[in-house]
């Protein structure tokens, strides 16, 4: 190993989830038994049995714990102000509510400073963070001006570089009459101020917000400023956000939850991953996305939070994990690996969501024997240690 940095080695593993097939025992977690880990720098090394670690500078002992990688967590909208309680209070009561939804918080998004909107992005990080997350991807789509969307980006890249330009997360009640002139000012000078501040454009494709052809329109002109798109696919009802998603080679379609064959026939045979949000669908009653369904066709699913005030006010991926084994038809694997290497894959990256030789040395150590029991003990602090880029951080 090299001396120009120390060495880890994290052992008494009780079971390690590398994510890797081929360092385990062949199944898709590559589960490794009493196993070790060893970090050098900010990168996995070594993963394997404990008796057969190498030597290495310090010592952590797991006493028995699970360790995987961290949560990655490829869906939030964490730019924001406000406070949205009512509404949810009404919803949850069977009551009629009145208030604006989304709109509510784009005016308080607006209204607040830039240090406001900061200090509640790190908040929610931090929190996240002790839940495991180790990395995110945010959005804006509270601003739906030029200068309220480029400040919400400026401010997301300063803490992750899985940064998402969503201005047209609805059509901007200052355009209310005119949704053309809207998307016009989406791919255009919006576009120009936010594009390099992200890595990725998005758009909310559903009845009431976009349209086939304005998504279209949107997710290519960010194409063309080398924007990678994303969707907001066919959550509330049937539409074509899928089948777009999977046409323009989208990383992702998330929520996914009303779905026809076509539909699942068309990510089954492209590289769009099905990102499935299931604090959504427990915020609002919906119906829950079938996630038995797509994996049984070959899809790749990852889990996020979608954490954001109004429709999924969880930082939490292990509750999304109890709740995709609960009611989605996943397994515990499946959920696991989803939270972990299916969000990598929503992010096209593949330094992360794994504990392989090469990957970022990104871990969590559960006060548990095995990953199951993170939809085994819904709702139970389990998250022990958060390593990221390792350091360890809780």
């Amino acid at each position: 190993m090299s001396s120009a940095s120390t060495s880890t080695v994290i052992t008494d593993i009780a079971t390690l989830v590398t994510n890797d097939p081929s360092l385990g025992d062949a199944s898709p977690l590559g589960l490794i038994r009493d196993a070790a880990v060893v970090i050098e720098g900010d990168r996995v090394v070594w993963t394997g049995e404990s008796s057969k670690a190498p030597a290495t500078d310090t010592r952590v002992d797991a006493g028995g714990r699970a360790v995987l990688p961290g949560f990655v967590d490829s869906h939030s909208h964490l730019v924001f102000a406000g406070d949205r309680t009512e509404e949810f209070n009404a919803r949850m009561s069977g009551r009629a509510y009145s208030a604006g939804g989304i709109r509510t918080t784009v005016a308080a998004t607006r209204a607040a400073s830039d240090g406001a909107l900061e200090a509640n992005l790190v908040r929610h990080l931090d929190e996240a963070l002790r839940q495991g997350t180790t990395t995110f991807e945010t959005k804006s789509g509270y601003g739906l001006t030029v200068a309220d969307e480029a400040r919400a980006l400026s401010i997301a890249a300063r803490h992750t570089e899985e940064v998402t330009y969503l201005g047209a997360h609805i059509v901007s009640p200052d355009y209310a009459e005119d949704p053309a002139a809207y998307v016009a000012l989406v791919t255009g000078e919006m576009l120009d101020a936010c594009a390099p501040h992200a890595r990725w454009i998005d758009v909310f494709c559903e009845k009431g917000a976009f349209d086939g052809d304005q998504a279209r329109a949107i997710l290519t002109a960010g194409m063309a400023r080398g924007l990678t798109p994303r969707i907001h696919a066919n959550q509330l009802s049937y539409g074509p956000g899928v089948q777009l998603a999977v046409e323009l080679d989208a990383a992702s379609a998330d929520h996914c939850t009303h779905l026809t064959d076509a539909d699942v026939d068309a990510l089954a045979a492209g590289r769009t991953v099905a990102t499935l949000l299931p604090g959504a669908e427990f915020s609002t009653r919906a119906a829950w996305p079938d996630a038995r369904r797509l994996l049984d066709a070959g899809v790749t699913v990852a889990l996020s939070t979608d954490c954001n005030p109004g429709s999924s006010f969880t930082s939490s991926v292990p509750f999304c994990v109890a709740l995709a084994v609960r009611d989605m038809g996943m397994t515990p694997d499946e959920a696991v690996w989803s939270a972990t290497a299916g969000g990598a894959a929503a992010l096209r990256r593949d330094d992360i969501g794994r504990l392989a030789p090469g990957a970022r040395a990104d871990l969590i150590v559960l006060d548990a024997p095995s990953h199951v029991h993170l939809a085994y003990r819904p709702g139970v602090p389990l998250v022990d240690q958060v390593w990221r880029r390792g350091v360890r951080e809780v």
